[in-house]
């Protein structure tokens, strides 16, 4: 059997995605969420929390998007006051100019956010995967370790779709930024197997799960989707638009969700692990 974890990505971004991984939970394949904190969705994502009591959530880091939660000077642009965009943020990281205190204060900021809103998290993982870069893995891997939490391990097999160069691309450098950053990182839980990265896209997503769905690895297995709807708010800050209607439509499409209830798959939470 797999124990596996459907977790939606972006909670809070946007009050039309909060819309629909809510959605993807009620109908039955969403089992997790990792939200992000001052996002254009948090007030709704704050407000909606309580309708879905047996959706798993955890922290999606921001480092990316709008301002920080405390005062943060290596991981801002001075004269906006604002995150850095990723790759301003990936040069400071890769010249060792982000400072770990910093960035570990601040995923502590965020974790205290979204606890004083009476949610109990149940991992962390980051947005764009920012918490396998250098400096930041560690700072993130030291409050996981201290609180205890599952964090997102983004390192997929090239088994999966192997015939897309660009998602192979991809994999292959989160997975080297991971290794490299592993070095002298607290050991933190995560399920066994990370799949995800090579489904992002959208426009083949519905063949693509039901092709992953029938070749899943045994033990635990943490599946990254972004299902979601679009509005203004989303549009103003991220560009995966479309495909999130594309992956919600999947997930809740009747072939998928009869799949999942087969007794070969075991859908969980992170706090189950």
């Amino acid at each position: 059997m797999t124990r596996l974890v459907i977790n939606a990505d972006d909670f809070g971004i946007s009050p039309a995605v909060n819309a629909g991984i809510l959605e993807a939970h009620a109908a039955g394949s969403v089992t997790s969420t990792s939200m992000l904190v001052h996002c254009p969705g948090w007030d709704d994502a704050a407000r909606l929390r309580d309708a879905a009591p047996r959706l798993g959530v955890g922290l999606h880091l921001n480092l990316l998007v709008g301002a920080p939660t405390i005062a943060g000077v290596t991981m801002i642009d001075r004269r906006t006051g604002r995150f850095l965009g990723l790759g301003a943020l990936l040069r400071r990281a890769l010249a060792g100019r982000l400072d770990s205190a910093e960035i570990e204060a601040e995923c502590e900021a965020q974790i205290a956010a979204i606890e004083a809103l009476g949610v109990t998290l149940t991992h962390i993982d980051s947005h764009r995967h920012t918490h396998a870069l250098p400096v930041v893995r560690r700072a993130v891997a030291r409050v996981a370790a201290r609180r205890r939490l599952p964090l997102r391990r983004p390192v997929e097999s090239h088994r999966w779709f192997p015939n897309d160069g660009l998602s192979q691309f991809h994999r292959g450098v989160i997975a080297w930024s991971w290794r490299v950053t592993s070095v002298g990182a607290a050991a933190t839980l995560a399920p066994d197997h990370f799949i995800g990265v090579s489904m992002q896209g959208g426009d083949q997503f519905e063949a693509q799960i039901t092709h992953l769905l029938d070749r899943l690895p045994s033990g635990s297995v943490e599946l990254m989707v972004h299902p979601g709807r679009v509005d203004a708010a989303l549009e103003s800050v991220d560009g995966y638009t479309w495909q999130r209607t594309r992956e919600l439509a999947a997930l809740t499409s009747a072939p998928v969700l009869n799949r999942l209830r087969q007794d070969d798959i075991a859908l969980i939470r992170f706090s189950e692990l």
